[in-house]
């Protein structure tokens, strides 16, 4: 709280960490500090997700082992390993039970990583509406860039250029066997149809 600026009536701050939704003592410290809180948590495809992290990862250090050896405890009987955190944080529904000890789903907006990219407007549009904002945030404000694969916005506020993901966003994910994607598939499918049902939510990941 005291890294926040005070917030007068009328106005709205945020925050953005990514780990606070596979935090355990999150929700509890949120809760302690504003039950008021609301809770936007951006979900896309966990294989897909397990995968970009690696990315990350391998970027930073070329010399980690392969994305199959850190995704199975055991290869030839396909048992994931749910220790290694690219694959623990796609467990969404485990994520979303410990959460909802704290607030109710109606606190919660879940964003689909996939439509931000499909339709960024759009997604933007139940952002604002969640928030209770006029929205002002529309399809002008977005074009599609080719190169990143991404949409980027036109001109932002005071900025005469556009604004883009950087470098580390939209790079080229490493080639992963498909027996081993399928693997992930099918073990993640129960976490997923049980997190549809959670949200009330189809993300059309299966």
């Amino acid at each position: 709280r005291s890294l926040m600026p005070r917030t007068l009536e009328g106005q709205i701050t945020m925050e953005k960490t990514p780990s606070y939704f596979v935090t355990k003592e999150a929700p509890r410290r949120i809760y302690n500090m504003s039950r008021d809180t609301k809770l936007i948590v951006v979900v896309r495809n966990p294989v897909t997700r397990a995968i970009s992290d690696y990315t990350q990862t391998l970027s930073k250090n070329p010399t980690i082992p392969s994305f199959q050896a850190l995704a199975f405890k055991n290869i030839s009987t396909g048992l994931i390993d749910t220790t290694w955190s690219a694959v623990r944080i796609g467990i969404y529904a485990k994520h979303l039970d410990n959460w909802l000890q704290y607030f109710p789903l109606s606190k919660f907006l879940f964003v689909s990583g996939e439509r931000l990219v499909s339709d960024p407007a759009g997604e933007m549009g139940r952002v604002q509406d969640f928030l209770g904002l006029k929205r002002v945030v529309t399809d002008k404000h977005f074009y599609f860039n080719e190169t990143k694969g991404f949409p980027c916005l036109k001109k932002p506020e005071g900025s005469s250029r556009p604004r883009c993901l950087g470098k580390s966003k939209g790079r080229p994910h490493p080639k992963i066997d498909l027996q081993v994607v399928q693997r992930l598939q099918e073990f993640y499918r129960p976490f997923n149809m049980k997190f549809y049902q959670m949200t009330g939510q189809d993300f059309g990941w299966d």
